[in-house]
């Protein structure tokens, strides 16, 4: 399977490492074009790109990027395409959106309204970065972090799992974008690393009501990966 990223940052690095290991090819991107990336490209074994031709590439794309900078990306190259978003809201740094702070969307519903056309599951956001790095386990490991997704297109999301297993991690649907404020910023399954029974019950006594400090992640860690 081919895999396009769009960013290469941290994130973007770490997720591109893991594909590798799984046996997919994989292109990073970003704003400033491939000639940017070539030492990252290089110690990766990976392609690298423009955004343009990281859309084209993938069978799967993933958007790696601050959720201020989607809006400026062309949502052409992406339809049809299943698109992970992997964005998460930061006031501080993407500014005030009002919509959001009200819980009038969600970060993906509003994504996926500018990629119209796109097949969007909301992927690879509650987990960070030094996690996606440690924490990817082969199939049939005895103990296995569990990632949610959530997305409005039934194939695109069992496709979608099935690219994250290979990668490394049980998933549980949390059901469609509208229900994605579930697994943002602020709630129990943020982060936190469970094995899929745990983030099971965990999403199911999740109501919008529920709400956990900032940095909640660093304290609640119901499995020990081994």
């Amino acid at each position: 399977m081919n895999i396009g990223i769009i960013g290469a940052g941290a994130m973007a690095q770490t997720l591109a490492y893991h594909i590798n290991r799984a046996g997919h090819d994989v292109m990073l991107s970003n704003s400033r074009g491939p000639e940017s990336l070539v030492s990252i490209g290089q110690a990766l074994k990976c392609r690298t790109g423009t955004v343009l031709q990281a859309a084209q590439f993938g069978d799967i794309v993933a958007l790696a990027i601050p959720l201020w900078a989607f809006s400026a990306i062309d949502p052409a190259p992406f339809e049809n395409k299943i698109v992970l978003d992997l964005l998460n809201y930061f006031p501080h740094r993407d500014g005030k959106i009002e919509i959001l702070d009200r819980g009038e969307t969600t970060t993906s519903e509003m994504v996926a309204k500018h990629f119209v056309g796109a097949k969007l599951i909301k992927a690879f956001n509650a987990i960070t970065v030094d996690d996606l790095y440690r924490d990817p386990r082969p199939r049939g490991h005895q103990i296995r972090r569990a990632l949610p997704i959530a997305g409005d297109d039934k194939t695109a999301k069992e496709q979608a799992s099935l690219f994250i297993n290979d990668v490394g991690f049980d998933v549980v649907d949390v059901g469609p974008l509208a229900d994605g404020w579930k697994i943002e910023r602020f709630r129990p399954a943020y982060c936190v690393a469970m094995d899929k029974e745990t983030l099971f019950r965990t999403l199911a006594d999740t109501s919008r009501g529920t709400r956990v400090p900032d940095g909640y992640w660093l304290k609640h860690r119901p499995i020990t990966l081994v």
